[in-house]
Order: structure tokens, then C-alpha cells, then sequence
């Protein structure tokens, strides 16, 4: 069932000026409750100005956003009110921390919803949890944390607003592996306890063959592939002709392949790897 549905959506920056540059051309898709809906591109590709349209930061030039079948510029006046089912976590998000302790950043976000402050407070700590922010941390201010703290505690701030679509632009850009894992499984984690429905920027094909259930391929602005993950990573050469790639593991069996080996490159993860590597060593096995 789908909860969200662009259709046909543009938008141009500084129209009727030498400046004019349209940065999403004429796009159209629909995201289902509850997946993980993952867009990639090259840098300049139209993918951050597209998330902002998706939680009402910019209006469309012309086309529409349905979430749940109905406009969310329906009623400008409450476009605010769009914010709480639609919440985006920006890239390093870490640098709109404000408040004195982390407890009172990730309330704010409630906060401002209308929740009192005990309703706030929970929501907080539902929130910490999930992203994994240690209880001792909590009276502590944002600033003094660490950079994956403070990624952690900034997501959770959007978390707490318990929003039913969660926009993420690179939310593990710049993280060590350990906080890349910790990230990815928290999203699905939200995912899980709310019936949430994830959308996902990232420039590492890896986390989005490992998470997502369909992804979409932006290329100047336009809406060029969509498919479930392996419809998408089958097509190398295509994504190489407009600057991405597969995930290694899967460029890695490819290598393989073309050597003569009758490996399936089918594989997108390391663990699908291992057991299509150990599948071929039992078969050569089998043969000696």
C-alpha cells in the first residue's frame, strides 16, 4: 500500500533569472508503508533537493506529493503539521544541535509538537534507546560527545517525533564501520517498532544493498531506474554510465565471472558472498 506518491514533481531554482536551474525534472514514484526506499545518484543528481520537497522544506515548481492520497500543499498554512509525519534527518546532522543537554535536544522536537513536558521526556528516551545513546549521556551537553554521539543523538531528535516516513540524507556519511552498523541497524530498528517507512539517501551502494527494499537512480535531475535491489545492482554497466557503481563485493564476483569462474553475481552483501564462494569451493570439491 502505497503512503507516499510523487507525481510528476520539478523544481527550478531562481526561475526567470540567468540563474534559472531546474534540479528535479518531471519525477514520479510511490513508496510503500513500511520499506526502506533508497535513492542514489552522482553529487548534483537532484537526490537533497528532492528530500526537501518530500517533507515540504520547498514546494514544487509544478507536479504533486500525496502522502497518504492527499497534497501536503493542500493547505499551505499547515505545512508545519507535514514535518510530523515526514521528518528528515539532513547530512551531518550533528551540527544542529543546540540545547544544554542532550535529554532537552531530543525533546525538542516533541516539544515543539505540543507535547507536555513528561510525554516529551518519554518520547526522548524511547528515542535514546533505540539509537543507542547510554543513559549517562543523557545530562550531558551534545557538545562535550563524541562525532558518532552526536550523529546518534541528532537522529534520535527526529526520531522522537515518531514521524511515519523518516527521510535520512547520508545518515552514515563520515562514520567508522561500528558506527555505520550501529546507524543502519537503528533505522531498521524504528522501522520495526513503528511500522515506520524509511527513506534513504547514501552514496555507499553497500548499506543500501543491505537495507533497502527498492531503490530509485536520479541522474540530472531525473528519475532513471527503479527497482528492488537486485533489479537495480544487475544492471552495472548502465550505473557505470551515469558514475555509480555496484557494491564491491558484487564488482568483486564480476571480476570473477569475466575470469571464467561459474560464480553468480547475484550477491550484493559480503554474507552472500561468503555462501556463494563457499558453494563454488564445495562444488570444485566435489570435482576433484
Amino acid at each position: 500500500m502505497s503512503i507516499l506518491s510523487v507525481n510528476h514533481v520539478c523544481y527550478t531554482y531562481s526561475p526567470n533569472t540567468p540563474f534559472v536551474t531546474t534540479a528535479v525534472k518531471d519525477v514520479s514514484f510511490s513508496v510503500n508503508k513500511g520499506e526502506i526506499f533508497g535513492i542514489i545518484g552522482h553529487t548534483g543528481s537532484g537526490k537533497s533537493t528532492l528530500l526537501q520537497l518530500l517533507n515540504g522544506l520547498l514546494k514544487p515548481t509544478s507536479g504533486q506529493i500525496l502522502l497518504n492520497g492527499t497534497d501536503i500543499w493542500e493547505k499551505p498554512k499547515e505545512i508545519r503539521k507535514i514535518r510530523s509525519h515526514i521528518g528528515l534527518v539532513f547530512q551531518y546532522p550533528e551540527y544542529q544541535l543546540f540545547e544544554e543537554t542532550v535529554l532537552a535536544d531530543i525533546s525538542f522536537g516533541p516539544k515543539n509538537m505540543g507535547l507536555n513536558e513528561e510525554q516529551a521526556k518519554e518520547a526522548a528516551l524511547r528515542a535514546a534507546e533505540t539509537m543507542g545513546v547510554q543513559e549517562e549521556l543523557l545530562n550531558q551537553s551534545p557538545f562535550d560527545l563524541s562525532g558518532g554521539e552526536k550523529r546518534r543523538v541528532a537522529i534520535a531528535g527526529v526520531m522522537a517525533m515518531e514521524p511515519e516516513i523518516i527521510v535520512f540524507d547520508e545518515p552514515t556519511a563520515g562514520l567508522d564501520p561500528i558506527g555505520r552498523e550501529t546507524v543502519l541497524s537503528a533505522l531498521m530498528q524504528y522501522r520495526a517498532d513503528h511500522n515506520a517507512t524509511v527513506i534513504l539517501v547514501s552514496h555507499s551502494m553497500e548499506d543500501m544493498a543491505l537495507i533497502c527494499d527498492h531503490i530509485m537512480v536520479m541522474n540530472s535531475g531525473e528519475n532513471v531506474m527503479l527497482d528492488t535491489v537486485p533489479g537495480i545492482f544487475r544492471q552495472a554497466e548502465r550505473l557505470s554510465e551515469i558514475g555509480l557503481a555496484v557494491p564491491y563485493v558484487t564488482s568483486v564476483l564480476l571480476g570473477l565471472k569475466k575470469k571464467g569462474l561459474p560464480v553468480s553475481t547475484d550477491c550484493f552483501t559480503v554474507d552472500e558472498a561468503v555462501h556463494e564462494l563457499l558453494r563454488l569451493a564445495g562444488k570444485e570439491a566435489d570435482h576433484a
